[in-house]
């Protein structure tokens, strides 16, 4: 089950990248959705996802 939220939760931050704000916001709630290895996981995906849109870079605080 809880893979299946992580495939969930990369869906949906894919298709709320085109804002910043609402990324941040489903990266907050990830974190607390999420284990603490597919965290890690989530984190790679993200730091992807910035090299491609900069302006992404601030919701890698949350991640921390």
């Amino acid at each position: 089950m809880s893979r299946a939220m992580f495939e969930y939760t990369k869906t949906v931050l894919k298709k709320v990248s085109f804002d910043a704000t609402l990324f941040c916001k489903e990266v907050q709630k990830a974190v607390k959705r999420l284990l603490p290895y597919e965290l890690k996981e989530l984190k790679i995906f993200i730091q992807s996802m910035v090299n491609q849109k900069p302006e992404l870079n601030q919701c890698l605080i949350y991640l921390k």
